[in-house]
């Protein structure tokens, strides 16, 4: 039987700007997308032909069924999606470079993601070997945190496979030093841990990469993933260092785009039925290229959650791409 995947934590309405190059005070429109961290990998992995539910909550308003709704039509199980009428949907404005990387403005004061409660965490939804997925967006001063306690434990009571991916977002913590213990807090408590380039120094206070793993290791992650955009991603374990090419690509918008990378390299483990303990250099390269393709097809495409490419998108991308050792950022299209 098939391991399921579970992601918990934010699913909000991302406010993509009609247009590029522009700093946020300066866009005049937005066009309304699903997104939140959590939420864009669980549909990365559903979309990837595995079984995928999202464990969070949303407003009992319209963003909120328009969250709830775009998830169930990616194939996301939302029976374990709940709304509040204490908060609304939290909101998330970005403003987009040239180059698809973005800088966010997030309304969320109390945000109803952050008002998920341990006690509606039942240990029944996981099942023996399960995943789990988590960020940092919800492991602020706020219910939700306990929340993500009580569901990393019920995961590893099944000995099920954590993964933490801490997907920074700075603006939301107004103490950064805390943003960083809290990394450090939770990372032991991950059996794969993703990093991407721009966030290595601030959570290691180095940019060597293997003295960055080897940090993570001591602290019990057996997987490190790091994604260098252009330059592709990168796998290290301790008995393994694996590098694969990204892919040429227009990117238009990098939201979801490490999300996918994530969900896809979550898929491909449950669904050729991997061990962490036993991925070979072959399974590493395997795993990285599908990832690097979903990522790069997302950072073509505007949105998320709406945006994550199918089993047979992302097998006719490879097919087609050209791989030369860089993801180009070309003009926007």
């Amino acid at each position: 039987m098939q391991k399921r995947f579970f992601s918990i934590g934010e699913a909000l309405i991302d406010f993509i700007p009609n247009g590029a190059g522009l700093p946020l005070k300066s866009v005049e429109g937005f066009i309304k997308k699903a997104g939140g961290a959590p939420a864009n990998v669980c549909a990365a992995v559903a979309r990837q032909g595995v079984d995928a539910a999202f464990i969070g909550k949303v407003g009992k308003d319209a963003f909120g069924d328009f969250l709830i709704e775009t998830m169930k039509a990616a194939g996301i199980d939302t029976r374990h999606v709940f709304q509040t009428g204490a908060a609304n949907t939290s909101l998330a404005f970005v403003s987009l470079k040239k180059d698809g990387e973005r800088d966010f403005s997030f309304y969320r004061n109390p945000g109803a993601d952050m008002l998920l409660e341990a006690d509606e965490i039942s240990p029944d939804w996981f099942g023996r070997g399960d995943f789990l997925h988590f960020g940092t967006v919800d492991l602020i001063d706020a219910p939700v945190k306990q929340a993500h306690i009580k569901a990393i434990d019920c995961v590893k009571q099944k000995q099920g496979t954590i993964i933490f991916d801490p997907n920074l977002r700075l603006a939301l913590w107004d103490d950064k030093q805390a943003l960083k213990e809290t990394v450090w807090a939770f990372m032991p408590k991950a059996d794969i841990l993703k990093i991407s380039d721009d966030e290595i120094d601030f959570i290691f206070d180095t940019e060597d990469v293997d003295k960055a793993a080897k940090k993570a290791f001591a602290l019990g992650v057996s997987v490190f993933l790091y994604t260098m955009g252009r330059d592709g991603s990168r796998i290290i374990t301790r008995g393994m260092d694996v590098t694969k090419a990204g892919f040429r690509i227009n990117a238009v918008d990098a939201t979801g785009a490490g999300d996918a990378f994530i969900g896809a390299f979550a898929a491909g483990l449950i669904r050729g039925e991997l061990d962490i303990a036993k991925m070979t250099p072959t399974d590493a390269e395997s795993l990285l290229t599908r990832a690097n393709a979903c990522g790069a097809i997302v950072a073509g495409r505007v949105g998320a959650i709406e945006s994550m490419p199918t089993e047979k998108e992302t097998e006719d991308f490879i097919r087609s791409a050209e791989v030369d050792g860089f993801l180009t950022n070309s003009e926007i299209l």
